[in-house]
């Protein structure tokens, strides 16, 4: 389009630095402004002629355009004409011979005004040959080089670089083809091999802008093809199908315009904190997560059918491209479907007017793990079916058979239910499904969408079945071998979030669900009130694990009460550990993989004693002592030292800690010369999923703050934290630490975290700074610190639980204001996941007591303003 004359006139009388950037600033605003009244493939345009104006007017200042040798040509994007409001700008000066210096000085002074303009460019200087030779090491610039145009200078230059591309058979077609796709394999593989990131990259991600330019690239290359069009006339896209990737086109360069506008910078992902605005940009509202919302679902669907094409396109390519990959020989399945190669293709399209068959395939998938993807021609004909259905495939007697099977079949949610899924069969057959599809999650840990999420437990589940994956699910591999209905397993899991985004608890609304699709489908009484439960029960598990005390006798009584019996907890169990596995990919580690297990064994100790039977305290302490005592014995201690020690500690230390955590506390105790002065240590190698730390010292109120804040400063996260008092006025604190990566701290880093600890507890005066390195990230969701104060268990306890956003010396923060209220700290349970801590602490006031209403309101209000002011 046909740039404002206004632009044209300040671009033809700029003549200093600050003329540049007055015209370079009006074009800007412009822009913006025009982003709601016109296509957005007129402002892209716009910005490429803008450029192209720009670089030619430079190229005179600097007495560039009499140099007859030069040719400035347009590479990559900017050569097709596309810029977004911040692209890069790739552009290539083409010479005959290498300049001269006075050229080289003008061209330098000519780069060095694009970068005070504040513009992101790439660019080169060479040869025909040199730019020949590049393309030949590099498919990037390759690529680049069929996107060529020539925007000033020598055309008899550029005509031959032109020739040479098409003449030098540097990279055949099915060279380029496998190193296009080889390209788009690896970029998807960053991605996890999902478009459901919760912040995905515009460009890069499945589906992406990248996946459409494949296309393009592969048909310019091969079929000589300047637009997607003309892949009509080539039979490899069908009218409508050319429509559709238009407007996909047309949406995602919409959003990354939006996203360009937000950032003020050249950026790709659509980060949470230029989500709002974006959404804003694009007219889906200002109600903040409701807003973002409606973009990111319609962004995702803009993706998933990018990604379904571009497999389309490709896998038809294939057979076109390369020698031999439409010779392969055929493998009948049955009457309906063949096999042809790593691909399933059905007979005759008209198989599918019995919505059962479209399972079948998928059966037939699950059948032949050689088959690794559906023909190009079936894929076409699926997208066709699904678009007709005018209700859910769940109505029909014969599909509901058929997904029976399916679920039931030891393959069944393997591939082919990522396939189902990829393919929106899964969509198609629930209509809960259709719902959670790119449903965003503002929780601070989650990676994935809904959809996405769900899909990933699954295909943990199925990781549990395959004997090569033992080492990595040791126990969910050896429980799931025992159950007599898998089946039930991967239910709950495809219902166990399908409820989030109405409103409302999502576990109770998902469980009633459940229940009426296990009715739907006939299942006995029983299996359907196992799914609903292990639904509305599935944040049971984690939450005991993560928040409680998993030590303590009644907490397990309490679990086990609600467990009810060995079976229940197998399932949850299994369903938990998929569940926060497929949550974050940073999510899970060697800590919480020990808490689960812990807690699974604990409990599964007190359902087969009978409920009615619990193991007495007296009996657990006993145990814990006698297997305890005996490593030390093995390790040449005294026996009548170890009890002198050990009748120093309340009950509650023996309840609190394991055997091994006992004989390594009590050796440690018995090496010191003086029992009165404080001491630390520090586990060189990780100990029930972390590295340990554990202080002894006289009491002292703040010293918990002093020890959090060192470990703090030293980059570690606490997992756990226990302290407790010894009857002769001593206080044992003990931590879990971790790497921010969820690693137990290396050995070299555990000395150097033992020594900043030694010195803290024997110098109360020694200054611990942090630096104020906040991530800014999540500030437009406006997430506030959640304070909650409830009663214990104990009667002369409280328990406080806070939610905040993570940042250097919050834990500090909190344990400051304990130890301005004189409260005693008996236990902490410190969860840190992303960016978000979740932190629970047993405490007491000063007489020992469970806090008072009055004193609730006092520490409330105090964490409140602390936390706040941290935050804001």
């Amino acid at each position: 389009m046909a740039l404002p004359n206004k632009v044209k006139k300040l671009l033809s009388q700029a003549e200093q630095l600050s003329d540049y950037r007055d015209c370079s600033s009006y074009f800007y605003k412009w822009l913006q402004n025009e982003f709601s009244k016109q296509p957005v493939s007129n402002l892209i345009n716009a910005r490429a002629e803008f450029i192209d104006r720009l670089l030619i007017k430079l190229f005179h200042d600097y007495d560039l355009a009499h140099e007859s040798d030069l040719a400035l040509i347009a590479v990559g994007g900017y050569g097709r004409g596309e810029l977004h409001p911040y692209s890069d700008i790739d552009f290539m000066l083409l010479v005959s011979e290498q300049p001269s210096d006075a050229v080289c000085e003008k061209i330098g002074q000519f780069v060095t005004m694009l970068w005070d303009l504040n513009l992101e460019i790439g660019h080169s200087v060479r040869t025909i040959e040199q730019a020949l030779e590049q393309k030949r090491e590099d498919v990037t610039f390759a690529t680049s080089l069929l996107e060529s145009r020539l925007i000033f200078g020598n055309h008899i230059e550029f005509e031959k670089l032109k020739r040479h591309l098409v003449d030098t058979p540097i990279w055949r077609s099915d060279e380029f083809f496998l190193a296009k796709v080889q390209e788009q394999n690896l970029r998807h593989k960053k991605c996890h091999g999902t478009a459901y990131n919760l912040e995905p990259n515009i460009k890069e991600n499945p589906g992406g802008l990248r996946d459409l330019q494949t296309i393009i690239w592969v048909a310019k290359k091969h079929f000589r093809a300047e637009t997607l069009q003309e892949l009509i006339n080539h039979g490899y896209l069908t009218h409508e199908e050319y429509q559709e990737l238009s407007e996909c086109l047309e949406n995602l360069w919409n959003i990354r315009f939006a996203l360009h506008i937000a950032a003020g910078r050249s950026e790709n992902r659509l980060l949470f904190d230029h989500q709002p605005h974006a959404a804003e940009i694009l007219g889906f509202g200002s109600d903040g997560k409701a807003s973002v919302e409606r973009m990111m679902k319609r962004l995702f669907r803009i993706m998933s059918r990018v990604r379904e094409l571009n497999q389309m396109l490709l896998s038809y390519f294939e057979q076109s491209i390369l020698p031999g990959a439409g010779e392969l020989p055929v493998v009948e399945l049955d009457r309906n479907f063949e096999r042809i190669g790593h691909q399933i293709r059905v007979k005759n399209p008209s198989v599918f007017f019995r919505r059962d068959q479209l399972f079948v395939l998928f059966e037939h998938i699950a059948d032949n793990p050689e088959i690794t993807h559906i023909y190009p021609s079936t894929i076409r004909t699926m997208r066709q079916v699904r678009r007709r259905l005018l209700g859910d495939l769940q109505d029909y007697a014969a599909c509901r058979e058929a997904f029976l099977r399916l679920v039931k079949h030891p393959n069944g949610m393997g591939r082919a239910f990522t396939l189902m899924h990829k393919h929106g069969m899964i969509a198609a057959y629930l209509p809960q499904w259709r719902n959670i599809f790119g449903q965003m999650q503002f929780d601070l840990f989650h990676a994935y969408t809904v959809d996405e999420h769900t899909h990933k437990l699954i295909n943990n589940i199925y990781k549990y079945f395959d004997k090569s994956k033992v080492s990595e699910f040791p126990l969910c591999s050896e429980i799931v071998t025992r159950m007599d209905k898998p089946e039930l397993l991967y239910l709950a899991g495809i219902f166990h979030d399908i409820a989030k985004g109405r409103g409302g608890d999502h576990s109770e609304l998902g469980s009633v669900d459940a229940l009426a699709f296990a009715k739907l489908h006939r299942f006995p009484a029983s299996d359907g009130k196992l799914i609903s439960w292990l639904v509305a029960n599935h944040l049971l598990m984690s939450v005991t694990a993560q928040r409680k005390d998993i030590n303590d006798p009644d907490v397990i009584k309490d679990f086990a009460s609600k467990v009810k019996t060995e079976r229940q907890l197998d399932y949850l169990y299994c369903l938990t550990l998929a569940d926060i596995r497929a949550t974050n990919d940073n999510l899970w580690n060697d800590w919480k993989n020990t808490l689960l297990r812990e807690l699974y064994l604990h409990t599964q100790r007190a359902l087969r004693l009978g409920l009615e039977n619990p193991m007495d305290q007296r009996d657990q302490i006993r145990d814990k002592k006698q297997q305890a005592k005996q490593r030390l014995l093995n390790h040449g201690c005294n026996e009548d030292q170890i009890d002198l020690i050990w009748s120093r500690f309340k009950a509650n230390y023996f309840t609190a800690f394991s055997e091994q955590q006992i004989s390594w506390h009590t050796e440690h105790l018995l090496n010191c010369e003086d029992l009165s002065q404080p001491s630390v240590m520090v586990s060189n190698t990780a100990m029930h999923g972390g590295t340990q730390v554990f202080a002894y010292s006289p009491y002292s109120g703040g010293l918990f703050a002093r020890l959090v804040s060192v470990i703090g400063s030293k980059k570690a996260q606490i997992q756990h934290a226990q302290v407790l008092t010894t009857k002769d006025g001593y206080v044992l604190f003990s931590f879990v630490i971790l790497e921010v990566n969820g690693d137990p701290i290396a050995s070299n880093r555990a000395q150097g975290i033992k020594r900043a600890l030694d010195a803290a507890i024997s110098d109360p005066k020694k200054k611990i700074r942090f630096k104020k390195n906040r991530s800014q990230r999540f500030k437009d969701f406006n997430i506030k610190p959640k304070i909650v104060l409830r009663p214990h268990a104990r009667k002369d306890r409280s328990l406080i639980e806070i939610q905040a956003v993570d940042i250097p010396g919050l834990l500090t923060k909190i344990a400051e204001v304990f130890q301005a209220h004189l409260l005693h700290i008996h236990a902490a349970r410190i969860t840190t996941v992303g960016e978000r801590a979740e932190d629970f602490f047993v405490v007491s006031n000063n007489e020992y007591q469970a806090l008072t209403d009055e004193e609730q309101a006092k520490i409330h209000q105090a964490l409140r303003k602390k936390l706040n002011a941290e935050t804001e």
